[in-house]
């Protein structure tokens, strides 16, 4: 195995990533020669080379460095991309980004955190806590962390945080101290065939942890009497059987007031500014393990306050705005709320749905929703169609291929036919825009609950959306 303090110039296929982007932060931090290429260019990749890292958009030899020390690569490269061939062919040192990051971490103290969802927020929300309170760490984010803006950060304590991908079975090159497996819904069915190979796959990644190590799982996983960890706790938003949850929850304007309940060990009036009763149950297991570090229970409340949340997860664009309240008092339009989510999964979709009715339920609730991946598509559909149903209203994007070449037969359609509520269409993007612009004109009454949701390029229409609903 290549040792990574001897490179000095790093090169990523696929840097706009956001696992490969904190990479090459990391690189950078350390005073390595970094650039990239990616197909697209994106806000992220416009940070990466405000910050010094050069990136291209063309597979094109002449731009990729041929004295490259390591090249890193994402699964999602195309196998005959014409640069990944020419490295490969000419014996560069060529590493996925999996397994970089577990040299990386190798020899430090590792909190791992795993699952088909919520690993990004709890990922997130442990590290803000460990660098709000000083408590200090090295951070590798799945998502980026709207109090600092970025998906990777250091520190000299020899402590990182770092997200668990089970795509490809990359968290298996990780080694932790502390794991959090936070969900195991099927997902990601393409590599591994069938359920039980998902399920067993994450078996295999808590008997990763390290003697006197500590797994704090989600109460009630199909597989959860499997786990084998030195010591173990589960978590769950309220169930009692579990070792920690919450009490006492109190709702108000999108903010939550509980209490939390670890064994022996109480945690009062903890105050969490971000919307969805999900994100009390993940934020409840990232304060299980500051306290398990030993940090001061008035720090890990203060972190929490502080938590702004993620870009994308359950990410407010539009919340009662003062100018949408006076335009409802004037003219009699009603309010509206705009929730961005990067929710791709059926389980995802029905948090997302659910708290967000839950806080603000008056409302009609429109979801615009991206598919991602055909195989998801089509092994999923029905499952995607039954937690659509929810909402009032529903309009349906077209698929984000990703990775993936088309497959016959499978279109939003797919899902659109299995769903009972009327309510619902197929529109390209310049239709659903135009589509936005007729119905926020026409709102009234209790107001709308707007929602975005997936993980291709639907957030390029966040902004176009929030400026249409802004000057109506």
């Amino acid at each position: 195995m290549i040792d990574i303090k001897d490179i000095n110039k790093v090169y990523f296929l696929g840097i706009g990533g956001i696992g490969m982007s904190a990479l090459a932060r990391y690189f950078r931090f350390h005073g390595k020669e970094v650039s990239g290429y990616d197909k697209t260019e994106t806000p992220l990749t416009k940070q990466l080379v405000s910050e010094g890292i050069p990136v291209h958009y063309d597979d094109n030899l002449e731009l990729a460095p041929k004295d490259a020390q390591l090249v890193v690569y994402t699964p999602a490269v195309p196998k005959g991309h014409t640069e990944f061939m020419y490295y490969q062919q000419n014996n560069y040192p060529l590493l996925k980004r999996s397994e970089v990051l577990g040299a990386i971490t190798r020899s430090s103290f590792n909190i791992c955190v795993a699952g088909t969802h919520g690993k990004t927020t709890i990922t997130t929300m442990v590290a803000h806590i460990l660098r709000h309170s000083e408590y200090g760490c090295n951070a590798f984010l799945g998502g980026i962390a709207v109090n600092y803006n970025s998906n990777y950060w250091s520190n000299e304590r020899d402590t990182c945080v770092v997200e668990a991908d089970e795509y490809d079975r990359s968290f298996l090159r990780l080694t932790p101290d502390v794991a959090v497996i936070s969900a195991m819904d099927p997902d990601h069915l393409d590599i591994y065939g069938t359920t039980a190979a998902m399920e067993e796959a994450f078996v295999e990644f808590a008997g990763k942890i390290k003697p006197g190590g500590l797994l704090i799982s989600k109460y009630g996983l199909p597989r959860g009497n499997d786990l084998k960890a030195p010591n173990q706790l589960t978590y769950h938003l309220q169930n009692t059987q579990a070792d920690i949850y919450a009490s006492n929850i109190q709702m108000n304007h999108g903010t939550y007031v509980f209490d939390v309940q670890v064994k022996d060990w109480k945690l009062t009036n903890v105050v969490l500014n971000m919307g969805g009763l999900h994100n009390i149950e993940n934020v409840i297991a990232a304060i299980a393990i500051a306290h398990h570090l030993g940090i001061a229970d008035e720090k890990i409340k203060a972190a929490v306050e502080a938590f702004r949340g993620v870009r994308r997860r359950f990410e407010y664009i539009l919340k009662s705005s003062t100018p949408l309240r006076q335009l409802a008092e004037e003219v009699g339009k009603g309010p509206i709320v705009f929730v961005d989510d990067y929710a791709h999964h059926p389980e995802e979709l029905r948090a997302l749905i659910t708290g967000a009715k839950g806080l603000f339920g008056n409302m009609k609730c429109t979801v615009l929703f991206q598919p991602h991946l055909f195989t998801r598509t089509r092994d999923l559909a029905a499952e995607f169609a039954e937690v659509l149903d929810m909402a009032d209203e529903v309009v349906l994007l077209p698929i984000y291929p990703a990775r993936e070449l088309p497959i016959a037969g499978v279109t939003s359609n797919t899902i659109l036919d299995k769903m009972k509520n009327d309510h619902k269409q197929v529109l390209n993007k310049e239709q659903l825009l135009q589509w936005v612009k007729d119905k926020a004109a026409t709102i009234t009454g209790e107001g709308w609950l707007l929602i975005t949701a997936g993980a291709g390029d639907i957030d390029t229409l966040v902004q176009p959306i929030k400026q249409i609903i802004e000057t109506i």
